[in-house]
């Protein structure tokens, strides 16, 4: 058990340190756009390898895909930036995953909006089989 909590630990740490790497050192103009995003860390047991998942917000999929382009070549100055903030053995590899959890939601969202259900009707609909009442 104590060896997951320590890849839990270092997973975090990671997430923090890239999240901080990409908003404010990384130069690359390709990363102009609306929001990156880290949304997962994926650390193997023996934290050589770390597969991190963002979520990069545009509406423009060219963009996104320069986005990633871009971070996936800023891997070995950010895997410098990581060994200087966080002491290990090893500084893990580094790959970037396109992560559209976040965009699926905002377009799910978006529809169930355009469907334009009054709010009353829908409480009404429920009646005496929601899960609501106290």
């Amino acid at each position: 058990m104590m060896h997951f909590d320590r890849v839990d630990r270092v997973s975090e740490e990671v997430k923090k340190a890239i999240s901080e790497i990409i908003q404010y050192e990384l130069k690359d103009p390709r990363l102009n756009v609306g929001l990156i995003s880290i949304v997962k860390v994926n650390l193997s047991k023996d934290l050589r390898y770390a597969k991190i998942y963002v979520s990069i917000f545009d509406n423009n999929p060219e963009n996104i895909q320069s986005s990633l382009l871009a971070l996936r070549n800023s891997v070995p100055y950010i895997r410098r930036e990581i060994a200087k903030r966080i002491k290990l053995r090893y500084t893990s590899e580094i790959t970037f995953e396109l992560d559209d959890s976040i965009e699926y939601g905002a377009r799910i969202s978006e529809i169930l909006n355009k469907l334009n259900i009054p709010k009353d009707n829908n409480s009404e609909n429920r009646g005496e089989d929601s899960l609501d009442r106290e």
